[in-house]
């Protein structure tokens, strides 16, 4: 039973731990039933042993009955009691008898005995190496409870590593992104369509300064400007600005001017 019991137990380290068993418990249980069963057996040997030494005290007790009736007969011979002595004699075959069964017996007993004496010494035998292989197999049992969990560690310390990983392809992306939306951006400031709606939206408020002008002329909110003199003193100016531009090129500063007003 025990043997099976192991047998079992060694089969769930090859197909699997996650059982519904507990093998401590199982190992505990099967070596309290051996302990049982060997106390049972050495009680039974116990019995036989005793009954051994029962037939022998019997022989014992019977051979010396033989011998006090043989030294009776003689003694009854010598008184010359031929009678007493001839029933003395019977009386002695009658337990010689018994004690030749009784021998047979105890021989039976004796060998009964060495067998059982033998068969309890292999058992405490037993008992001694089984209970070294369950200590291992309960060590077994818990190394392998141990890997069990350090694989689950491993493979939760995985996810972490695969929810790190996720993150960096999801900081890489935005940041990729980022970087194409900054270079669009700097690609759309040169576009001919962004300049041209810069110029229109000048147009629109050029156009917005002189409808307001001529809202203020007509209620009255200011005077007419003079078209021909504002166009006038703004092209002075911009030739003023280009003729001091030459001079400074030419380092003449303002020679010419002096020299017109000499004139």
């Amino acid at each position: 039973m025990f043997s099976r019991l192991i047998n079992l137990i060694k089969s769930w380290f090859g197909f699997g731990l996650d059982k519904l068993e507990n093998p401590d418990i199982l190992l505990d249980q099967a070596k309290r039933e051996m302990h049982e069963m060997h106390s049972r057996n050495r009680e039974r040997a116990v019995a036989a042993i005793t009954q051994k030494n029962n037939l022998q005290s019997m022989v014992d007790e019977l051979e010396k009955q033989i011998s006090n009736l043989q030294a009776k007969a003689e003694f009854a011979l010598k008184k010359g009691e031929r009678d007493l002595a001839m029933q003395l004699l019977t009386e002695k075959q009658t337990i010689e008898s018994s004690l030749g069964s009784t021998k047979d017996a105890l021989t039976n007993a004796i060998e009964t005995s060495e067998q059982v004496k033998e068969h309890i010494k292999r058992e405490e035998e037993m008992i001694r190496r089984k209970t070294v292989e369950a200590l291992q197999l309960k060590a077994q049992w818990k190394s392998a409870q141990i890997q069990n969990e350090m694989e689950k560690a491993l493979g939760a310390m995985g996810q972490f590593e695969q929810a790190e990983t996720s993150f960096g392809r999801a900081k890489e992306k935005i940041t990729q992104t980022h970087h194409e939306s900054r270079a669009r951006a700097e690609l759309g400031k040169g576009r001919v369509e962004t300049r041209l709606a810069g110029l229109e939206d000048i147009e629109r408020s050029a156009a917005a300064e002189a409808e307001l002008a001529e809202l203020e002329l007509k209620l009255g909110l200011s005077s007419a400007p003079l078209p021909q003199q504002t166009a006038t003193a703004s092209v002075q100016t911009d030739v003023e600005r280009q003729l001091a531009e030459l001079e400074a090129k030419l380092g003449t500063g303002g020679g010419s001017g002096s020299t017109s007003g000499s004139n």
